[in-house]
């Protein structure tokens, strides 16, 4: 086995790991800014990896053949996805196209769909028609985002969009993206899942939606899945508009060694970090729109601006 190939098994074995690290971070630190936003203490930010330990243990009850595959479908899609995603200076698969990612990430609510229905719950299916309607609402900007992004960088691979950013600066920064970039910040709390988009898993109103037949470990899968939703929402922000491991060139003269893969890491740790905590406190401020309320805010807003940031780039071209 030569020194490239076993770079690249090491790379596809840690870099799902970190990003589960990350996502699981991201739940349990959510937990915590909320509460003290809300004067409470609230739970331990380890809460999240306590929480599954003892779903593990647990007995799950289940509803059939396609309510175990759909689950492990869509954790299977989404750490395919991680894959093709730069952490830091790790990418596994660094010949995988943003078109790639962006079919590969219609999986994760796919299985999910696949077990609430095996469920036969009306407060699942409720939860997976809103799924998919919100998923519908912020496609259409993502798409047009990305094709601004592909059509001004010239390239659908998305380590290559960010070796580019390292020598000619963040696209956020950049005049022709700047409103592609506002469009995926305003249509990030919907990928997350967050209020005011949180209308999927409304406990007040659906008992949690999809989740309202998970139990056991098929309610930790669902958690993990959740985790790893979240890394690859934010990291694909900040891999196409905040230059993602880069760091204004400082890493290019140190390319080849081990300390600038940790370097990189860290500083797209650090990226990831900032613009979730910024999510959290829109979290916290907004009411949650009702599911028509949503889509037409996606179909308003967001994809105005991706759609004249996509002329700007083809103009400017």
């Amino acid at each position: 086995m030569s020194i490239s190939n076993g770079v690249n098994i090491w790379e596809i074995i840690l870099s799902p790991l970190i990003a589960l690290i990350i996502g699981i971070f991201f739940l349990g630190l959510a937990r915590k800014i909320i509460a003290r936003i809300h004067w409470r203490y609230g739970p331990p930010i380890t809460q999240p990896v306590i929480d599954i330990i003892r779903m593990f243990s647990q007995k799950g009850i289940s509803h059939g053949f396609i309510f175990d595959i759909g689950i492990i479908l869509s954790l299977t899609g989404s750490f395919i996805v991680i894959l093709f995603l730069p952490l830091g200076k790790m990418c596994p698969l660094s010949s995988g196209g943003l078109l790639a990612i962006l079919y590969l990430m219609l999986l994760a609510p796919l299985g999910i769909a696949l077990s609430s229905g095996e469920a036969a719950n009306p407060n699942s299916s409720i939860g997976i028609s809103r799924k998919f309607l919100l998923a519908l609402g912020y496609e259409v900007p993502l798409l047009l985002i990305l094709l601004a992004v592909m059509t001004h960088y010239n390239t659908i691979s998305l380590i290559e969009i960010v070796r580019i950013q390292s020598t000619t600066g963040w696209s956020f920064g950049s005049l022709p993206l700047l409103l592609s970039g506002i469009a995926y910040f305003l249509i990030l709390p919907a990928i997350l899942g967050i209020r005011p988009f949180e209308v999927v898993g409304a406990a007040q109103e659906i008992s949690s939606g999809p989740n309202a037949e998970f139990g056991g470990k098929f309610l930790a899968f669902s958690t993990i899945q959740h985790a790893l939703h979240e890394f690859i929402g934010i990291s694909l922000f900040v891999n196409l508009f905040l230059g993602g491991w880069g760091l204004f060139g400082i890493l290019e003269p140190i390319t080849n060694t081990v300390w600038s893969v940790i370097f990189g890491i860290i500083i797209f740790f650090i990226k990831m970090l900032i613009v979730f905590i910024v999510e959290l406190f829109i979290n916290a401020v907004f009411p949650r729109f009702r599911i028509e309320q949503a889509v037409r805010y996606l179909w308003k807003w967001p994809t105005l601006f991706a759609f004249i940031g996509l002329i700007v780039v083809v103009v400017v071209k």
